[in-house]
């Protein structure tokens, strides 16, 4: 698959180094896959990857998913809301979400478990792109385990040291998806759309699992509504910010909207019951996505604003 047309590589060459053998100096010799070398075309590996590292990713994956059910006290495990002293549950902080919230989760794990599928095949297994993701996907859902089981032992800070290294690779994981796709809508579901959730729901975890930690250690102050309020907030503006930087992906921001809305009705009633927290969330909810949308339409009209330049450029004079 090639990402665009040019004249200057399409063309028959008797350079060795662009004509798909290794030549001194060529793409081959340097390494480079997806180069003039590389006869598929650029976000394509010469050679597949191996086999270990995609099957190290599905059990990491199926581990993350028991540890998930041990979590919600399916197997026995005790409820993350009600571990720990349920110091984690949706009454805890003032920027808890309502119990509801957390059903995201189901989606996003059924979205990691269809990555973890998809990446063996092998269209995944010659793509760049997933040569790059997977390493960083293992390493997503171990820390995702790991945050189970920290909550399970009652390690909150613990919890909170294992969901900002999560929170770190999941932006990384944004950035390494800016690389070429070779595996069209699939891939942008499974890839783009499930770490897009992951990213931004656990942007709003990060805040609450920060919060449940410092009111569990008597910082009462996070417990009142002008530190709940700045807490939603600085959420928002992460959302915000993942929306500019990453050119307006749509899933990030859904889950991040999505976790704001759920504070704000959870403020509507309980121990945090405020009309301020109420519509501070709520704004923030609507905010995150009216700016991705704007970010992403702006991103196209300029990227057809290119194309048709480039057209009118290649116009016989």
């Amino acid at each position: 698959m090639r990402s665009h047309s040019d004249p200057a590589t399409d063309a028959p060459s008797t350079d060795p180094g662009r004509a798909g053998h290794p030549g001194p100096g060529g793409p081959a010799d340097r390494g480079a896959p997806g180069g003039p070398a590389d006869p598929a075309g650029p976000g394509t590996l010469a050679t597949p990857t191996g086999w270990a590292l995609p099957i190290i990713t599905v059990l990491g994956t199926a581990a993350a998913i028991v540890a998930a059910f041990f979590g919600s006290g399916a197997l026995g495990g005790t409820p993350i809301a009600e571990a720990a002293g349920g110091v984690l549950s949706a009454d805890a902080t003032p920027v808890a979400p309502a119990g509801s919230a957390f059903s995201i989760w189901s989606v996003i794990y059924i979205g990691l478990a269809a990555y973890a599928l998809w990446q063996l095949t092998p269209t995944a297994r010659r793509s760049v792109r997933q040569a790059a993701l997977r390493p960083w996907a293992l390493a997503s859902v171990l820390l995702n385990a790991a945050w189970v089981w920290a909550v399970q032992l009652e390690l909150i800070l613990g919890s909170v040291i294992v969901i900002a290294l999560l929170l770190a690779v999941l932006v990384r994981i944004m950035y390494v998806l800016a690389a070429p796709r070779i595996g069209g809508v699939l891939e942008s579901v499974v890839t783009d759309g499930t770490f897009g959730l992951y990213l931004g729901w656990v942007s709003v975890a990060f805040f609450a699992n920060t919060f449940a930690w410092l009111a569990s250690a008597g910082v009462d102050v996070v417990t009142g509504v002008p530190f709940g309020i700045v807490g939603i907030v600085v959420a928002a503006a992460v959302g915000v910010a993942t929306a500019l930087i990453s050119g307006g992906r749509i899933p990030p921001a859904l889950a991040t909207s999505w976790g704001l809305a759920w504070v704000a009705f959870g403020r509507t009633s309980g121990e945090h019951e405020s009309a301020a927290l109420v519509g501070a969330a709520a704004v923030a909810s609507v905010v995150v996505v009216a700016v991705a949308l704007v970010r992403r339409l702006t991103g196209l009209r300029r990227e057809r604003g290119r194309g048709a330049a480039d057209r009118g450029a290649r116009q016989p004079v």
